[in-house]
């Protein structure tokens, strides 16, 4: 009998260590590994970095002096509105990871002490 209570024991804990490395490690790798493939579907459409890449260029191969002036100013603007929507996207996964990470605990904290109205 002494086995077998050890035994429940020992799988009640891990059971417990294991949905916390579940939740947190297995579940942040996923996570990551979505927001980069994100990331990169947006670079498809947004081309950030080519456009990093060839910033003092002229648009088009204009190199007339208006392709000259106005190519690196599009190319800013464009940059701009690239930055803007990576760093709106990157707040909204950081607000939903940290609400990831917040849900076991908070529920832990719920179940130990229940919210009196």
């Amino acid at each position: 009998m002494n086995f077998s209570l050890v035994y429940i024991l020992s799988r009640f804990f891990f059971r417990i260590k294991d949905f916390f490395h579940h939740w947190y490690v297995d579940g942040s790798k996923y996570f990551f590994h979505g927001f980069i493939s994100f990331l990169e579907n947006l670079d498809r459409t947004l081309a950030f970095r080519m456009t990093l890449r060839h910033f003092f260029e002229p648009l088009y191969k204009d190199y007339t002096i208006m392709g000259r002036i106005l190519g690196p100013i599009f190319r800013f603007g464009r940059a701009a509105v690239g930055l803007v929507v990576y760093a709106c996207a990157g707040a909204v996964f950081l607000c939903v990871y940290l609400l990831w990470l917040i849900v076991p605990v908070a529920l832990l904290a719920l179940a130990i002490k229940p919210i009196s109205l």
